[in-house]
């Protein structure tokens, strides 16, 4: 969904969460700011979402979920290789030697190459499968992505601001 939806007023389904309009033509008058709107022109009400343009169909969200699941692929493939290294190291070599010929950028492209290279490649790339539905599902803390990301982006913005403020203001520490 995008976060620039609009709703018009006019819909009988909005009209209980906005006060009625003063019908004193007076109470209107005294804001010479505002302009007068046309009957047949429904007022718009944008959502209380931040609009983030360039982003096309798809949301902020969208492309962070992505990134987020090409990032699972990259830990199931780090799982399942330490895995492997410690009980299976000829299946290890393998897939060591896969990744150094394939990218693992697109998760998906990854593990589709993967299981087409052979009968043992698609055992594990079904693994990868398994262990990157698992980690996503049980095991990644999602509350700790929020706390952590708004954490370093409140430090971040203190830091470029203290810096800012030090070098125009040329006081010393």
């Amino acid at each position: 969904m995008e976060s620039s939806a609009i709703f018009t007023l006019s819909n009988p389904s909005f009209s209980s969460f906005f006060p009625p309009k003063p019908s004193n033509k007076r109470a209107a008058s005294h804001r010479p700011w505002r302009k007068k709107q046309r009957a047949s022109q429904p007022t718009q009400l944008q959502c209380h979402k931040m609009y983030v343009p360039g982003f096309g169909e798809a949301s902020p969200e969208s492309k962070a979920a992505n990134n987020l699941h090409s990032f699972f692929t990259y830990i199931a493939v780090k799982i399942v290789s330490a895995q492997l290294e410690s009980y299976n190291p000829e299946a290890y070599e393998e897939l060591m030697e896969f990744l150094g010929r394939h990218s693992l950028n697109d998760g998906d492209k990854f593990c589709a190459s993967l299981m087409r290279e052979s009968p043992r490649h698609k055992g594990l790339a079904l693994r990868i499968l398994e262990v990157r539905s698992a980690y996503c599902k049980n095991d990644f803390e999602w509350e700790n992505l929020r706390r952590l990301a708004i954490k370093m982006v409140n430090e971040s913005n203190i830091k470029i601001m203290r810096d800012y403020v030090q070098e125009t203001s040329h006081v010393e520490n």
